[in-house]
């Protein structure tokens, strides 16, 4: 089974791949066997990528006292490494699926930009931890550049495909990436000066990456994952939806940015509410999914909490941000949103999708995908309960033994992710 190799199954479609074309001859078949056989090896490679991140935020839970720049390097693990990694594996993947463009029969473009976003990343967090900021600077430049050509690739693929009424989600991706082309520049900035307007850079490059390139392409890519993980139907408005729900979120990205920059809080308030608006209309659809197909496994139930995080999130944030009286304040208050965002919202969703997506592109057959299906969702109930309840009780006021306690049950749940997609990941074959 490969995921979106056909377009979830919307009112009136015909479900069979086959239907209105020819069988297909012995040669065409076994070059989509080799195609396929292709893309799981690569699936195999790369989706270690954003594991091993993840493995080193583990690692830095129990060596943090030791490093003064904890935070920074935590948050960065989590965002630039393992996000922003699967964030440039899985597009692609969409992308190539949703516009129905052949696979590449070579991944050579496609490990390039990995290896440069990678050498870029590992850049990045070394000059941040190691207080090297012209190191941290270069491999910015150098993930910035990597991304460009993410882009580019993408822009082509949308410009050769035909016409498709999942267009919108490449859009979305589009987005994204131009929202973290601006906050880049922004970080790398900040790692090389200490300026007058440094909290009004912090905000804008919090928000710009968080809100821009990761939200974007959460909701984009919910417009068809979410009801593949169901195994049901699309929503009749979804694809409407989404598109209104573009504009909304990307000119409301605008305004906050420019209102974060200026400290206009009038903007920042508008672009703020708009940007929620969006969210509220592209997530629309998933709720009428959700009510008639309730969710039922891990993945399904990582990404509802994950939703419910999200819109909790930007609540917080425009209680925090808009009575500031300046940034320096907003930026003091703004731990209390990033607990909700980072963990809540970004962690939930990574391994809610890598739970459901690795199963199906590692090839091997219905029978292998239902085995590692099954493996990855162990224990699901308890990880979702013990992840959000920790989640609930530190982000309200409270001792620090109960902080560190609430810490070390999320990172037992990360944990509990890791082994199993390390299992599945090293022992998958052809």
């Amino acid at each position: 089974m490969d995921l979106l190799s056909s377009n979830p199954r919307t009112p009136g479609a015909d479900p069979s791949p086959a239907a209105g074309r020819a069988a297909p001859s012995i040669p065409a078949a076994g070059e989509a066997q080799a195609r396929a056989a292709g893309r799981s090896a690569w699936h195999r490679r790369a989706g270690l990528l954003p594991p091993a991140y993840l493995a080193g935020l583990v690692a830095l839970g129990f060596v943090h006292p030791f490093l003064p720049t904890w935070r920074w390097l935590a948050i960065h693990l989590l965002l630039l490494g393992a996000v922003t990694n699967a964030i440039v594996i899985w597009s692609a993947h969409f992308s190539t699926a949703l516009l129905r463009t052949p696979p590449p029969n070579r991944r050579r473009g496609e490990a390039l930009r990995l290896a440069a976003l990678n050498v870029g990343v590992l850049a990045v967090l070394t000059g941040g931890a190691g207080d090297r900021p012209w190191l941290g600077a270069s491999g910015a430049a150098l993930v910035f550049a990597a991304l460009v050509w993410h882009l580019a690739w993408l822009a082509r693929q949308l410009r050769r495909a035909l016409p498709s009424r999942f267009r919108v989600t490449v859009h979305y991706y589009l987005a994204a990436g131009l929202a973290l082309l601006t906050g880049v520049p922004v970080g790398a900035g900040m790692l090389v000066s200490d300026g007058r307007y440094q909290a009004r850079l912090l905000l804008f490059h919090a928000h710009v990456n968080l809100l821009g390139w990761i939200t974007l392409t959460v909701l984009g890519t919910l417009l068809t994952l979410w009801p593949t993980m169901l195994r049901t139907r699309m929503a009749d408005t979804a694809v409407r939806d989404a598109v209104r729900a573009l504009p909304l979120a990307a000119i409301g990205l605008v305004l906050l940015g420019l209102g974060l920059l200026t400290w206009w809080r009038v903007v920042t308030a508008v672009g703020l509410a708009l940007f929620a608006l969006g969210v509220l209309v592209a997530v629309r659809p998933a709720v009428a999914v959700a009510r008639a197909r309730p969710p039922y496994a891990f993945a399904s139930w990582s990404l509802t909490a994950a939703t419910g995080w999200l819109l909790v999130a930007l609540v917080v944030d425009a209680a925090t941000l808009l009575p500031a009286a300046d940034a320096a304040t907003a930026v003091d208050s703004f731990g209390v949103v990033l607990v909700p965002l980072l963990v809540g919202f970004v962690g939930q969703v990574l391994i809610g999708s890598l739970s459901h997506l690795l199963p199906v592109v590692l090839g091997g057959g219905p029978a292998p995908a239902r085995t590692r299906a099954a493996l990855l969702d162990r224990h699901g109930p308890q990880r979702v309960a013990m992840t959000n309840a920790a989640l609930v009780v530190f982000a309200l006021p409270s001792p620090p033994y109960v902080r560190i306690t609430t810490s070390l049950l999320i990172l037992a749940a990360l944990v509990q992710f890791l082994v199993p997609a390390a299992r599945v990941l090293l022992t998958a074959r052809r």
